[in-house]
Parts: structure tokens; sequence; C-alpha cells
């Protein structure tokens, strides 16, 4: 589902933020993208959206690569990648119902199918009964589930996510991962970008990637080259 072949990015003047990184991803796999801040973690999760390109190497992304995909065909990625952004980037003062229609408005969802898609994704994380509140008055892992609403509006075959719980309190970072785990049984690949190293030991079921200055230090998934 996603392949990064030697990928190095770099960032003129501030330097070079990844360094040949190299990692595979595989068809319903969970996996922890983990390091301290200014790893490289953030630009890994931007450059498999295609929000940046890579300096060098290439990145692949169901189906789409860094190389031959323009600026005019990334949407078409990003129908099948949905991403979790760290700070939920909600439209102030509008409904959790609003924001997740929003999106679907903007990808040319029919009007007719927005509400009860909106009203589906809500109930899927849980906010069934928050819907017409205002975001500015739901908490903040009430936000971060609208944010992973409003990511799941084209059923993606990817979800990433930039820090999903490093602003929430230790039960809504509960609530967040079992919300992860029901996505994950589904069959969807997930790439979670976390410093949260106790939250990592409490899934050791998952993998684990590890950044450190831009490299790939470590990688508990790692398989011989050529296997499946």
């Amino acid at each position: 589902m996603i392949k990064l072949t030697k990928v190095t990015k770099e960032f003129p003047p501030r330097g070079r933020a990844l360094s040949e990184v190299s990692f595979h991803l595989r068809k319903g796999e969970f996996a922890f993208l983990t390091g301290h801040s200014g790893s490289g973690k953030t630009t890994t999760l931007r450059l498999v959206h295609m929000a940046d390109r890579p300096t060098s190497g290439e990145v692949r992304a169901c189906g789409f690569s860094s190389e031959l995909t323009s600026d005019r065909e990334v949407w078409k990625l990003r129908r099948r990648v949905g991403y979790v952004f760290q700070e939920f980037r909600l439209l102030p003062g509008r409904t959790a119902t609003e924001n997740v229609a929003f999106a679907l408005e903007v990808t040319g969802a029919p009007r007719r199918d927005i509400l009860s898609r909106t009203h589906r994704l809500l109930a899927q994380v849980g906010l069934s009964s928050s819907s017409s509140m205002p975001v500015d008055e739901l908490s903040g892992g009430e936000r971060q589930r609208v944010a992973i609403a409003r990511a799941l509006v084209n059923d993606p075959l990817v979800v990433l996510a930039d820090e999903p719980t490093g602003n929430l309190d230790d039960r809504a970072t509960r609530g967040i991962m079992e919300l992860f785990q029901e996505l994950h049984a589904r069959g969807t690949s997930l790439l979670v970008a976390t410093h949260d190293l106790e939250l990592v030991r409490r899934h050791p079921e998952f993998r684990v990637l590890e950044l450190d200055e831009g490299r790939l230090v470590y990688d508990s998934g790692a398989v011989e080259e050529g296997a499946a």
C-alpha cells in the first residue's frame, strides 16, 4: 500500500529532513512511526500524502508514484489515503455534521447522499449524540473523532495520522486507539506517527518504525528483500 525507496527530503536552507528512508507498509498493516520531535515523522506522512515531493528516491501509495503523479492528479490519491492532522484543522463555529459534510461536498458527493453518509461516519466514530454541537464546544477527544470521521469520507484504503493522541488525556487516547483498531480490523492500513512510547508499548502487536534525525533506525517488521 505504501512503499518508500531511498527517500531523501531536503528543505533549503534548513537542511535535510529525511535521508534515504526505505520501508514497505503492506495491505491491512498497522504501524507506528516513532521518533523525537524533528525526526522526520510529519515529513514522511506529507510525502506519502504527496503534499510534498522527495528530493530523491520514490514514494508509492495505493498505486500512485511520486515520480509519475502530477499535482493535478494528487486528488485521486487522496481519495484512497485519509489524513488525520495533529491540530485537527476543523472549521471553527461549525458543527461536527457540518465539518464532515463539507469534506464530502468538496469531493463532489451527490447532495442527497451527503447527510446520510455524514451521519454514518459520525456514528462510526461514536459521535451521533454530539453531531449538532459546534466543534468549539467539543472535548479534544471528540474533536479528534470528528477529524477522523472527515478522513474517512472516501472510505480510504490507508489512513495516515500525525500525533493523533498528542493533545489528549489517557481516556481519550484509549478511545482513539480503539477506533483505529476497529478500522484496522476492517482491513484499513494505518500509519500513525507518535512520540508517545508508552502508547506504542501498550500495543506490541503492531509494527514499529523509528526515525532518528531523518534516518530509519529501527523497523520491527523488516523482512528480507524480495519477501511478500
